[in-house]
């Protein structure tokens, strides 16, 4: 073997390998799929069931007793008589109740009417300007159980000054509903109701016998 050849041979010996090509990145780790939402489920909602009736309907009603099928009354049958004093201050007119019953009374039920000096009924407008014939007022309203045959003066926090019409010259409501106060003293079970005295048309003085 010549130098040259020797050489040569040498250096090839010596070559240095290629580098390796570079790791290909690894593919990034899948998203795990989403968890389906859960499939919401149609629950029914259950009216709340009504109280059994406590009490018997009063003499001249019938009925089942509860809110929505009360004792019904006709004519100018009252479970209370509500009368006006006269007097309205900064909240509102004043009454006079009278409880009739021989139950004590939690819920009532009432409607206001509003007369001009010759007894021609006035219409209540509202903050939009939609015109009613009576101001209802109802819920618990007595500012506590009112007593078998308690009397009182109340001025309802639902017939404000604002709903007297201007020209008003008298004032006279009528309570078409009540809730008799239940056996544990915190509630109503037992009703009674009468349409009759409560028309939309309602001449001063109201129903007469």
């Amino acid at each position: 073997m010549s130098c040259a050849v020797a050489l040569a041979a040498l250096v090839m010996g010596c070559k240095e390998e290629p580098p390796a090509p570079p790791a290909k990145p690894s593919a990034p780790a899948a998203a795990p799929a989403p968890t389906p939402a859960p499939t919401p489920t149609a629950t029914a909602t259950a009216s709340a069931a009504e109280k059994k009736p406590s009490k018997p309907c009063p003499a001249g009603s019938t009925g089942d007793g509860t809110f929505s099928k009360p004792c019904e009354a006709k004519g100018t049958a009252r479970e209370m008589e509500v009368t006006w004093t006269g007097k309205t201050d900064d909240k509102g007119p004043s009454f006079r109740v009278v409880s009739k019953s021989k139950y004590g009374i939690l819920f009532g039920n009432l409607s206001a009417y509003f007369y001009d000096k010759a007894g021609k009924q006035l219409e209540i407008k509202d903050a939009s300007g939609k015109t009613k014939p009576k101001q209802p007022c109802s819920g618990k309203i007595f500012d506590g159980p009112m007593k078998a045959g308690e009397k009182a003066t109340i001025t309802f926090s639902c017939v404000k000054k604002e709903h007297v019409p201007e020209g008003t010259a008298h004032i006279e409501a009528e309570m078409q509903m009540v809730g008799y106060l239940d056996e544990a003293g915190t509630g109503s079970d037992t009703y009674w109701r009468n349409n009759d005295l409560v028309p939309d048309a309602r001449p001063k003085g109201g129903i007469k016998k």
